[in-house]
């Protein structure tokens, strides 16, 4: 079995990425979703806690979580895995529209 093994995007990463032929227009279109990743990446490690015991926490497996942080996953997280995903990072989840 493959291990998961993501590359890290930092903002030297990013930065070479962004000057590739077609990229900042695809990164463009994927903000939210990469905003919703780093917010809910960033409150997973303020609350200190690791991928495993946010799962064990939402009655979910490892790679259920990693899904949901990921921004290119495909697939959007539900309001309600969303709602799950902030309780277990002992949060509450606030949904808005900005104008």
């Amino acid at each position: 079995m493959d291990k998961f093994s993501p590359v890290p995007h930092d903002r030297a990463f990013v930065e070479r990425a962004l000057k590739k032929r077609g990229v900042k227009a695809a990164y463009d279109a994927l903000e939210e979703e990469y905003t919703l990743a780093a917010e809910l990446v960033r409150a997973r490690k303020k609350a200190g806690l690791t991928q495993e015991e946010v799962a064990r926490r939402m009655g979910t497996k490892r790679p259920a979580v990693a899904r949901i942080e990921s921004a290119t996953s495909g697939h959007s997280p539900s309001v309600e895995t969303l709602r799950k995903y902030a309780g277990a990072v002992g949060r509450k989840l606030k949904i808005r529209l900005a104008a």
